[in-house]
């Protein structure tokens, strides 16, 4: 490999056991893919901010909920913007990346996204349902995820939570993004069985809905996941916009799709590299 080959860091937790997927299968598949045009050494992410000084970009990739390490992650951010570090993705992310409440912000706003609201003032704007479903504005992997009656939502202390009906939905949809170019949409028939995904015809509406909140987001370059579910009425509603570290499931796609996705996320990252350090 020549000596000018990009070097990068490639954040993953490999030993995090998430509910229904396999991190650890997908980063050594595809950083082993990224071994064709970068010098690519894994870490774990709370190794991250002392390495990353000796390599071209940061790659994060399923390194796990934050909220495990909220401390040791902020450090990261504040040194790698301090330092001009290029990170992949980008930390101008206005979605997950920074909490949830870009959901309050964008329902308030008119957005098909499941109705949301973070105070006890609002409740009322919320449509009428037999539960409503409770998430810590900081959160990942259902973790503090609760489901309560309309009788006990006088009792929730808001703050750091935010409070949506629960849904009776058809099915989750997920629309996969690099930069600002669809890769392709996988979906779960089963609304119980929230990691069994099989690949999705994506309509043009299907599209324009999942683009709509990939321009929202403005990230020029960067992997997004776009998770909608089907509503009753047929209406996709925005569920979550994963712009930090999105499991990918390429182990769902075929390989002539999981090659694509590959040879896409080599541009993005040539790409960004590319740019002026720090821009």
């Amino acid at each position: 490999m020549p000596a000018t080959t990009p070097r990068v860091l490639y954040v993953t937790d490999l030993a995090y056991e998430a509910r229904g997927r396999r991190y650890c299968d997908e980063d050594i598949r595809l950083s082993s893919r990224l071994r064709r045009d970068f010098a690519v050494a894994l870490s774990h992410p709370l190794d991250a901010a002392r390495l990353m000084g000796s390599f071209d970009a940061v790659m994060v990739r399923n390194s796990g909920p934050v909220l495990h390490y909220q401390e040791e992650y902020d450090a990261f951010r504040d040194r790698a913007r301090a330092a001009g570090v290029r990170v992949y993705n980008p930390l101008t992310g206005r979605a997950d990346m920074a909490g949830k409440r870009y959901l309050v912000e964008l329902s308030a706003a008119g957005y098909p996204v499941v109705p949301t609201v973070d105070r006890a003032e609002d409740l009322g704007l919320l449509p009428r349902a037999e539960t409503y479903v409770v998430k810590p504005m900081v959160g990942a992997d259902s973790i503090g995820m609760e489901f309560v009656g309309g009788d006990r939502l006088v009792d929730i202390s808001f703050g750091e939570v935010l409070v949506q009906p629960r849904i009776p939905f058809r099915y989750e949809v997920s629309f996969y993004f690099i930069d600002r170019d669809f890769q392709y949409a996988l979906y779960a028939p089963d609304p119980e069985r929230r990691w069994a995904l099989t690949p999705y015809d994506a309509g043009p509406a299907d599209l324009a809905f999942a683009r709509r909140f990939i321009e929202w987001n403005a990230l020029e370059h960067g992997i997004q996941r776009v998770d909608a579910c089907r509503a009753p009425d047929g209406e996709l509603l925005l569920v979550e916009l994963e712009d930090l570290n999105p499991y990918l499931s390429l182990e769902a796609v075929d390989g002539a799709t999981r090659e694509a996705f590959a040879t896409r996320l080599t541009a993005s990252l040539r790409e960004l590299l590319g740019r002026p350090t720090g821009a």
